[in-house]
């Protein structure tokens, strides 16, 4: 039976269209100085198409190379596809492609722009980890990003990042060559120091605004798995005990999987980041907060609108 009760996370909603909006306005930003710098509008165009495309189309792909992961079939993982078209038919989603990726590190993630391209991936350290109720909600929390389709807002919004860090390392690498011409053109435009500095604004402000996204995103999918499975402890019991093994993980492990830290459910390092700014998620006690609250409606009758801290 499909629970009618998981919908849209509003507060979740505007933040994602206030990232955008301000990343496609410092970006804009960053497009006229390039083009004031006497760079190419041509070359501008194909490169960021390209790499917006490359983004777009094989983000998944690329992400589940990183992990050495690949996709199963279910004659292959049968409980898990069971317990993914399960979870499915409980949160009224399209079923996902399924990946398992053989790492030691306890850790899942969902990728994908479209909802019917969307990928959910786990490792053999979760599965071994984790009992199935626990499983099961690690599964609903990234089937909720899916849902929520924060997942596609964040693989957008790197995309702005990637632009800005690749004019900054273009900028030192090559001397601020943008436009190719002579030096008798650097006075009717910004210079190259000029260029390097706004590339590298427009790079931190990216940076910002995606932790912060990333960070309530997190709360978002926490609430949307509690809603789907009804069982917010059992959540927590799983993200207790990833945490309470993360530290018996080799660092080289940890470290070789770091790019993916925004979109894991629980992120390598996370304990040395607790309080920090440049966390991608908030602190795990927050969490278990957050999910005892959803826990305690559940058990009243209540509903489970209960608003988080960002």
């Amino acid at each position: 039976m499909r629970n009618k009760s998981f919908g849209r996370d509003t507060g979740l909603q505007a933040r994602m269209l206030l990232t955008m909006f301000l990343l496609g306005a410092v970006y804009v930003v960053l497009i006229g100085v390039l083009f004031a710098a006497g760079a190419s509008g041509v070359t501008i165009i194909v490169i960021a198409g390209g790499l917006f495309l490359l983004q777009a189309f094989t983000s998944e792909k690329l992400a589940l190379r990183a992990m050495g992961a690949r996709e199963v079939s279910p004659q292959e993982a049968p409980e898990l596809h069971a317990m993914i078209e399960r979870l499915c038919i409980q949160a009224d989603l399209p079923k996902p492609r399924v990946a398992v990726a053989q790492n030691r590190m306890p850790n899942a993630f969902a990728m994908g722009i479209r909802k019917k391209d969307s990928v959910v991936c786990a490792t053999t350290g979760i599965m071994e980890l984790l009992s199935p109720a626990e499983l099961e909600g690690v599964m609903a929390h990234e089937l909720s990003h899916i849902a929520n389709r924060d997942v596609a807002v964040m693989t957008m919004a790197s995309f702005f990042a990637s632009i800005a860090s690749m004019v900054v390392q273009f900028g030192f690498l090559f001397g601020g060559g943008f436009g190719g011409g002579s030096s008798d053109s650097d006075d009717d435009g910004p210079g190259a120091m000029v260029v390097i500095l706004v590339s590298l604004g427009v790079y931190v402000l990216s940076f910002v605004l995606m932790q912060a996204l990333s960070r309530y995103r997190e709360y978002a999918a926490d609430r949307g798995s509690a809603i789907i499975t009804g069982r917010p402890s059992a959540l927590s019991s799983a993200l207790l005990k990833i945490s309470g093994t993360m530290d018996r993980i080799p660092q080289q492990d940890l470290r070789s999987n770091g790019e993916l830290a925004a979109f894991f459910i629980f992120p390598p390092g996370a304990k040395k980041a607790v309080g920090n700014i440049f966390s991608t998620h908030p602190p795990l006690e927050k969490r278990i907060a957050a999910l005892s609250r959803f826990e305690a409606q559940l058990q009243s009758g209540g509903g489970t609108g209960v608003a988080v801290a960002a």
